[in-house]
């Protein structure tokens, strides 16, 4: 078996993790000239350069790139081997996750996953997009699209749209259309006598996200109706708790248990937008006890939350 320097492979893991030489060093509890001296012999068995320098500035060639990502995972392997090995079944996880995801879903059921897996250890790395499936940024994912063969994929939710409002707007709502609460079903052509809450990125337009709604019934956004935008759907979710008009919002973003005296779900129609969240790990670490606890785990959560059937 032809193998590297391997004492040189933590060494280039941490110098590229960190981006720095100096703090490799201070990391790896070495001197400077020995992390140069691991990265210029681990440079000369491979033949290609690793990183660029260009004065105190440092990155990877794209030849470092590809040989980091590859034994990135195989060094969380041998320390996870080595763990198990020695009885340390702690596991240390980065997941990272969609900030609405974490905030409203994942972080307040966070203690029933160290109740039941306490020798888990999970780190949240959050995003505002769809992250980049790579063990430099995280151990695992939550996702929407299945950006790499090399990953595996467990599916927890298909994303649908459904309006809400605070519960005092909903009593004025009723009073106004003389509505039963407990068994009328709002013509969802009523809603335009009251302000849409729209959340841009949804569908990446202005006022997206209700054209869609309407449209699922063949109806169009009345032209005159009062809109007001807003970025992200925690800002319009937050504007209905206070009683500025109507939000469409999904399911995960509504906690039963600490939103169900805020809001109140309309009896009107649902929209699925085509956005599937899945959990993602790679297929190299599918035998690794911690990944696969959180994942058995996120599928249970949210099949007992109603995100998944079963």
């Amino acid at each position: 078996m032809k193998l590297p320097p391997l004492k040189a492979l933590p060494v280039f893991e941490a110098v590229a993790r960190l981006n720095s030489f100096s703090l490799a060093a201070d990391e790896l509890a070495v001197s400077q000239s020995a992390v140069s001296h691991q990265i210029k012999q681990l440079e000369t068995y491979l033949g290609e350069p690793l990183f660029h320098r260009t004065g105190r500035y440092l990155s990877l060639t794209e030849e470092g790139r590809q040989y980091l990502e590859a034994i990135s995972s195989a060094l969380l392997q041998i320390e996870r081997a080595s763990e198990q090995l020695l009885g340390q079944e702690a596991a240390r996880l980065r997941i990272s996750v969609f900030s609405s995801f974490a905030v409203r879903w994942l972080v307040p059921r966070l203690p029933e996953l160290s109740r039941q897996h306490p020798q888990l250890d999970l780190s949240l790395e959050m995003t505002g997009e769809n992250p980049q499936l790579s063990d430099r940024v995280a151990d695992c994912f939550i996702t929407i699209r299945k950006t790499s063969a090399a990953f595996a994929y467990d599916l927890l939710y298909t994303e649908r749209l459904f309006p809400v409002c605070s519960q005092e707007y909903w009593q004025k709502i009723c009073r106004e259309q003389q509505l039963e609460p407990a068994t009328d079903q709002l013509d969802p052509r009523l809603l335009a006598a009251y302000p849409l809450l729209s959340t841009h990125s949804i569908f990446d337009r202005p006022a997206g996200d209700w054209e869609a709604w309407y449209a699922a019934i063949d109806l169009k956004l009345p032209p005159q109706q009062r809109i007001q935008h807003f970025s992200h759907m925690l800002l319009a979710l937050e504007a209905a708790r206070f009683h500025q008009g109507i939000a469409l919002t999904n399911d995960y973003m509504l906690n039963p248990l600490h939103d169900g005296e805020d809001f109140v779900r309309l009896p009107c129609h649902q929209l699925t937008t085509g956005d599937e969240f899945y959990f993602a790990w790679k297929l190299a670490r599918r035998s690794e006890v911690g990944i696969q606890r959180l994942r058995r785990w996120l599928v249970s959560q949210a099949i007992d939350s109603g995100l998944r059937n079963e």
